[in-house]
Protein backbone atom coordinates (compact mmCIF):
# COMPACT_ATOMS: atom_id res chain seq x y z
CA UNK A 1 0.00 0.00 0.00
CA UNK A 2 1.51 3.11 -0.96
CA UNK A 3 2.73 5.58 2.14
CA UNK A 4 -0.25 8.73 2.90
CA UNK A 5 1.45 12.06 2.03
CA UNK A 6 1.31 14.83 4.30
CA UNK A 7 2.92 18.66 4.15
CA UNK A 8 5.86 16.97 5.92
CA UNK A 9 6.64 14.16 4.37
CA UNK A 10 6.71 16.57 0.52
CA UNK A 11 8.73 18.97 1.89
CA UNK A 12 11.51 16.31 3.38
CA UNK A 13 10.92 14.43 -0.86
CA UNK A 14 11.06 18.08 -1.82
CA UNK A 15 14.63 18.45 0.04
CA UNK A 16 15.96 15.21 -1.45
CA UNK A 17 15.01 15.51 -4.47
CA UNK A 18 15.96 19.94 -5.26
CA UNK A 19 18.41 18.54 -8.31
CA UNK A 20 15.59 16.81 -9.87
CA UNK A 21 13.73 20.66 -10.65
CA UNK A 22 15.31 20.18 -14.44
CA UNK A 23 11.97 20.17 -15.93
CA UNK A 24 8.34 19.81 -15.92
CA UNK A 25 8.32 16.44 -16.81
CA UNK A 26 10.72 14.04 -14.13
CA UNK A 27 9.84 11.00 -13.46
CA UNK A 28 11.75 10.55 -9.99
CA UNK A 29 9.81 8.81 -7.53
CA UNK A 30 9.57 12.11 -5.20
CA UNK A 31 8.49 14.55 -8.33
CA UNK A 32 5.68 11.79 -9.08
CA UNK A 33 4.38 12.04 -5.73
CA UNK A 34 4.66 15.62 -4.89
CA UNK A 35 2.58 15.95 -8.33
CA UNK A 36 0.17 13.36 -7.27
CA UNK A 37 -0.71 14.84 -3.82
CA UNK A 38 -1.17 18.74 -5.67
CA UNK A 39 -3.56 16.52 -8.14
CA UNK A 40 -5.04 14.89 -5.32
CA UNK A 41 -5.18 18.47 -3.36
CA UNK A 42 -7.14 20.03 -6.54
CA UNK A 43 -9.38 17.45 -6.85
CA UNK A 44 -10.55 18.00 -3.28
CA UNK A 45 -10.45 21.25 -2.76
CA UNK A 46 -12.71 22.21 -6.24
CA UNK A 47 -14.97 19.53 -5.20
CA UNK A 48 -13.73 17.66 -8.50
CA UNK A 49 -14.73 14.05 -9.29
CA UNK A 50 -12.19 11.68 -8.31
CA UNK A 51 -11.31 10.71 -12.45
CA UNK A 52 -10.87 14.58 -13.36
CA UNK A 53 -8.15 14.75 -15.75
CA UNK A 54 -5.24 16.90 -13.53
CA UNK A 55 -2.45 18.70 -14.85
CA UNK A 56 0.67 20.13 -12.77
CA UNK A 57 3.85 21.23 -14.02
CA UNK A 58 6.40 23.25 -12.57
CA UNK A 59 7.81 26.00 -15.21
CA UNK A 60 10.83 28.26 -15.26
CA UNK A 61 10.42 31.56 -15.86
CA UNK A 62 12.81 34.45 -17.53
CA UNK A 63 10.29 37.38 -17.41
CA UNK A 64 11.58 40.43 -14.65
CA UNK A 65 9.93 39.91 -11.33
CA UNK A 66 9.20 36.21 -12.16
CA UNK A 67 9.76 34.05 -9.61
CA UNK A 68 12.29 31.45 -11.62
CA UNK A 69 10.14 28.41 -10.94
CA UNK A 70 6.32 28.47 -10.72
CA UNK A 71 3.59 25.92 -10.73
CA UNK A 72 0.87 25.81 -13.05
CA UNK A 73 -2.30 23.29 -12.12
CA UNK A 74 -4.99 22.64 -15.10
CA UNK A 75 -8.10 20.91 -14.49
CA UNK A 76 -11.24 20.50 -16.59
CA UNK A 77 -14.93 20.32 -15.82
CA UNK A 78 -17.36 19.44 -18.26
CA UNK A 79 -14.66 20.00 -21.00
CA UNK A 80 -13.85 23.16 -19.99
CA UNK A 81 -10.36 23.87 -18.95
CA UNK A 82 -9.39 25.81 -15.79
CA UNK A 83 -5.86 26.98 -14.74
CA UNK A 84 -3.69 28.90 -12.03
CA UNK A 85 -0.10 29.59 -11.28
CA UNK A 86 1.39 29.27 -7.55
CA UNK A 87 4.57 31.75 -7.90
CA UNK A 88 6.62 28.77 -6.05
CA UNK A 89 7.95 25.12 -7.34
CA UNK A 90 6.08 22.35 -6.83
CA UNK A 91 7.76 20.87 -3.78
CA UNK A 92 7.09 24.21 -1.94
CA UNK A 93 3.56 24.87 -3.20
CA UNK A 94 1.27 24.07 0.12
CA UNK A 95 -2.68 23.88 0.54
CA UNK A 96 -3.17 27.43 1.41
CA UNK A 97 -1.71 28.10 -1.50
CA UNK A 98 -4.81 27.40 -3.61
CA UNK A 99 -7.02 29.98 -4.86
CA UNK A 100 -10.24 30.29 -2.92
CA UNK A 101 -12.63 27.19 -4.33
CA UNK A 102 -15.28 29.81 -4.67
CA UNK A 103 -13.39 30.83 -7.83
CA UNK A 104 -13.50 27.70 -9.23
CA UNK A 105 -15.42 29.41 -12.15
CA UNK A 106 -13.26 32.10 -12.76
CA UNK A 107 -10.41 30.09 -13.64
CA UNK A 108 -11.91 29.37 -16.93
CA UNK A 109 -9.73 29.79 -19.54
CA UNK A 110 -10.65 30.05 -23.74
CA UNK A 111 -7.13 30.77 -24.85
CA UNK A 112 -3.19 29.45 -24.13
CA UNK A 113 -2.10 32.80 -23.92
CA UNK A 114 -5.28 34.00 -21.30
CA UNK A 115 -3.03 33.83 -18.42
CA UNK A 116 0.31 35.40 -20.04
CA UNK A 117 0.99 37.55 -16.74
CA UNK A 118 -0.66 34.91 -14.04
Amino acid sequence: MAQELNIETVKLLVMKSRALRLGAFSEAPEQLQVVQLLRRWTREHFQLDPNAAVMVAELACAKPGCPPLETLIAFWVDEQRHRFKIFKPTGEVEQSDFPPAWLRDFLASEEPGDDECC
